[in-house]
Order: structure tokens, then C-alpha cells, then sequence
């Protein structure tokens, strides 16, 4: 079993859940976060003062899968959040030892 992290854009999380819903991943964690890589910020203007905007506001998605699922879905996420531009985001996958379901108690894949 794997964790696959996405850092992605905020306006392409829906595309993003419509594309993962076609394959059949059934749950996704999402959290509004705040980063950079090469963007490195910009500067904005409030009110007639220009203030440096340092972290961009982003979307982290965490995807827990089956091995078999893996490539699926890291190509769906891909596709899906892709806009050809700077700051597209990034695909982090970690191997997960134990998944449990709380309700029923399920362990590993049957509780994914």
C-alpha cells in the first residue's frame, strides 16, 4: 500500500476528484496549505501599498492506494492538475505499513 501526496492548485482539485472518482479511488483527504518552489511568491497591491505574497495558497491531497492502483492514479493526478504553467505542484508517494478501519476494525487494503 502506498500514501500518494499531491500539492497542487486550489482550481484544479475538482477536476482532480472527478478524474480519481472515474478510476474508483473512493476517498481522498484534502487541505487547504500554503507553500513555494520556484514561484517564489509575487507581489501584490492592496490599497496603494505592494505587499510580497511569499507562500502561494495550494491544495494537498492524500490518496491512500493499493500497489496495483499506484501508477493509475499518480497518472490521473498528473494529467488532471496539469496547466502547462509554473507551480502545477508535486506528486509524493510513501509506502504505508498499516491502514485500519475504525468502524469495523479492517486492516490493510479491505480498509482503503
Amino acid at each position: 500500500m502506498k500514501l500518494v501526496s499531491a500539492v497542487i492548485k486550489p482550481f484544479k482539485l475538482d477536476d482532480v476528484r472527478a478524474a480519481l472518482s472515474e478510476i474508483g479511488v473512493q476517498g481522498v483527504t484534502v487541505t487547504e496549505v500554503k507553500g513555494f518552489g520556484r514561484q517564489k511568491g509575487h507581489t501584490e497591491l492592496y490599497r496603494g501599498a505592494e505587499y510580497v505574497v511569499d507562500f502561494l495558497p495550494k491544495v494537498k491531497l492524500e490518496i491512500a492506494v493499493a500497489d496495483d492502483l499506484l501508477e493509475k492514479v499518480i497518472d490521473t493526478v498528473t494529467k488532471a492538475a496539469n496547466t502547462g504553467k509554473i507551480g502545477d505542484g508535486k506528486i509524493f508517494v510513501t509506502a504505508l505499513e498499516q491502514v485500519i478501519r475504525i468502524r469495523t476494525g479492517e486492516t490493510g487494503e479491505e480498509a482503503i
